[in-house]
């Protein structure tokens, strides 16, 4: 069993582009939290979907934190090298009766309203060509943000058996996620609210893996403490995100998207500071970080 942490922070980003200004917004409220607090704060790439990423992502994405000087305090963490640590997990849930293989399809799911039913729970379906899904009897749909203050969620969907294990052989973001953030002792996520929705089942993932015993330590940790930032979107409504092409920062000039970061985080960094170097201004950033500044709103709009 782990002891529980001090602060242990992180930054998740997946490898499918380069860090756009939203990501480097969610990567710096990350790390200010976490060192405004003397705490850790972590890097970890989640590459466990090789259709979607790019090559040379990965490294560029670390590059560009260390132009911005948010320097990790920990060994990165790579998702694509924990594959036998997910199947251990996934072992241990079957053997305690918290997960079974489903082979409904996206489109059969979507002709009965979007939730999943439960359909396949009691059929012993086989393993060839299905998914696999936890029995998620807990569905927490109501938690308080650090950030937001008390959120509610869509109730079916958070009570949903949801994917693990997805048809195609990939590991599903929810049991990486939650398996990762205990395997690294994560105590506190600051991420955007995009991610409102799937923190309520995380955190409803939670008890199933509580007390499971692996080859190496229990899994036996308390969730994080979640805070979710706004997210940054365009005139037009458009989130900034890999997938809407966002462009990448500029790693050669990050005075300027470092201080209008700041700014969108509430933090009001005075003028005169684009004029210093990188470290003067991470410096007073953290000196100055105050998470109850960050707006309490869903979206902000990139003027």
């Amino acid at each position: 069993m782990r002891p529980q942490p001090s602060y242990r922070g992180r930054f998740a980003p997946s490898p499918s582009g380069h860090l756009h200004f939203g990501s480097l917004i969610t990567a710096l409220a990350s790390f200010l939290d976490a060192k405004k607090n003397n705490g850790t704060w972590l890097v970890r790439i989640e590459d466990i979907d090789p259709p979607r990423e790019k090559i040379g992502a990965s490294e560029h994405i670390l590059k560009t934190l260390e132009a911005f000087g948010l320097h990790w305090d920990e060994t990165v963490l790579f998702q694509s090298k924990q594959s036998d640590y997910y199947f251990q997990v996934i072992k241990e849930l079957f053997k305690e009766g918290h997960c079974y293989y489903c082979s409904c399809t996206r489109k059969q799911i979507k002709t009965i309203g979007g939730i999943y039913q439960g359909h396949c729970r009691s059929l012993n379906i086989e393993k060839s060509n299905s998914a696999i899904r936890v029995i998620n009897n807990h569905g927490i749909y109501q938690y308080h943000d650090l950030i937001q203050g008390n959120i509610k969620c869509e109730q079916a969907l958070a009570e949903e058996d949801f994917i693990i294990f997805r048809k195609d052989g990939l590991f599903a973001y929810q049991l990486a996620v939650v398996a990762d953030d205990i395997y690294q002792n994560i105590s506190h996520v600051i991420r955007g609210c995009d991610l409102l929705e799937p923190t309520a089942r995380q955190l409803s993932f939670y008890p199933l893996l509580e007390n499971i015993q692996l080859n190496n330590f229990q899994l036996k940790n308390s969730p994080p403490t979640f805070g979710h930032i706004p997210l940054v979107v365009t005139e037009q409504g458009y989130k900034l995100s890999k997938q809407n092409k966002a462009p990448a920062i500029d790693n050669s000039n990050p005075q300027p998207a470092l201080m209008a970061a700041l700014t969108l985080l509430g933090q009001q960094p005075p003028k005169e500071l684009i004029s210093e170097n990188v470290n003067e201004i991470i410096k007073w950033a953290i000196n100055h970080w105050q998470i109850d500044m960050v707006p309490k709103k869903r979206e902000i709009q990139l003027t």
